[in-house]
């Protein structure tokens, strides 16, 4: 080569050439040490001895080198880094994988060496098309995690459903949470949940990474690369709700087949978003949640001190006791209990079975939605939202 160019752009050279075979680059550095070592001999003495290699011998040119020398001075200049498979700095599972990336690409306000391998990484994902019931325990699962004493870092791949939940529980209760994306870097996936970009990046602690070079869009194939990602980083994986097919159960499997801890929510026999997690239970292959202890005992995380809140009716007493009357408060409270018991239940339902009209339904749960107690889905039907401290 005409000119000597940085280890961070050979390694990415590398990665944008041969993304979908990391086997290539593990082979490429297995045998040379590094990969500024391959660019820096002559290549037919390389090459001529290693068979099937003399066919990529073509593209490892001055041209590629440049092109990834000027995009990553330009993500430099955007804060964003390229962290190697030879940096300390990367996620050590990951790099134990036979088909790690070379590098990844890394956004964030705090230094790669304070995102991966201070925590215990444990993967949160599933179903984009998330039920009441699914969203409901990913929240619980992930705060049961925020009080365990270890803390760990979540992982998951900023989708909607299962996996934004995840991101936005863990920012809600304090763990840092790393987005792997199925794009560039400089874009975002899906377009809906651009709004909470900001948020993650300038929280300590929490990243966006990628292996896919800038510019690359959202191609069906480029979801499997990106969950062996989200697999590999991590020690444990939580699958939350997925039907049979589905990137939550190729990341399921894929965690399996790195003989990482897998853990699956169960779900009604008969529920589309469950046959997933059903059928890893079935195969045997997974652990059911069952419990916060069990969940945290299989993960090798341990319990903490468990803050506490005050009880539902407490609180409701406190919110509304200057609001409404004393048969107000009482009627309220009714409401709340019938949410509490019925998950998914509607106004007509609530109406039925607290004797309350449907007008007062509708003014009470009103104020509970505003003051965040119940959720109301475009169905109208009433859920009683996950609490944290």
């Amino acid at each position: 080569m005409e000119k000597e160019y940085s280890e961070k752009v050979y390694y990415c050279t590398l990665n944008r050439l041969f993304g979908f075979r990391p086997d290539i680059t593990r082979g490429i550095i297995d045998c040379l040490g590094s990969a500024g070592e391959l660019f820096k001999m002559k290549l037919d003495s390389f090459w001529g001895q290693r068979g099937v290699f003399a066919q990529i011998a073509p593209m490892l040119n001055e041209k590629e080198l440049q092109a990834s020398e000027e995009e990553l001075l330009m993500l430099g200049d955007r804060g964003i880094d390229f962290i190697t498979i030879a940096d300390k700095a990367y996620p050590e599972l990951l790099r134990d994988c036979p088909d790690a990336p070379a590098g990844l690409y890394f956004k964030s306000c705090s230094p790669a060496e304070e995102v991966f391998n201070r925590r215990r990484p444990i993967a949160v994902v599933g179903t984009r098309d998330i039920s009441q019931y699914g969203r409901e325990w990913c929240q619980r699962i992930v705060m049961t995690m925020a009080e365990s004493e270890g803390k760990p870092l979540i992982v998951s791949g900023f989708a909607l459903g299962v996996d934004i939940t995840a991101h936005l529980t863990a920012l809600d209760t304090g763990l840092p949470t790393v987005a792997v994306l199925p794009t560039g870097i400089t874009d975002v996936y899906p377009p809906q949940n651009r709004k909470y970009v900001d948020r993650l990046t300038n929280t300590p602690g929490c990243a966006f990474i990628t292996d896919y070079p800038c510019g690359t869009v959202p191609k069906a194939i480029n979801f499997l690369r990106r969950n062996r990602i989200i697999a590999g980083i991590c020690s444990g994986t939580i699958l939350i709700e997925s039907k049979a097919k589905g990137g939550g159960m190729m990341t399921a499997r894929l965690a399996t087949s790195y003989n990482r801890d897998l853990m699956v929510l169960p779900g009604r026999a008969d529920d589309i978003r469950s046959e997933g997690c059903n059928q890893l239970l079935k195969e045997k292959l997974a652990e059911p949640i069952v419990d916060g202890k069990g969940l945290l005992e299989t993960l090798g995380l341990r319990p903490g001190i468990k803050r506490t809140r005050p009880g539902l009716m407490d609180e409701i007493e406190t919110l509304f006791r200057c609001e409404l009357t004393d048969i107000g408060l009482s009627e309220i409270k009714a409401v709340a209990k019938m949410i509490q018991k019925y998950r998914g239940i509607s106004a007509d339902e609530l109406s039925a079975a607290t004797g309350l009209n449907y007008s007062k339904i509708r003014t009470y749960t009103g104020l509970l939605e505003c003051a965040g107690i119940i959720s109301i889905d475009l169905l109208q039907r009433c859920s009683l939202m996950v609490r944290t401290v």
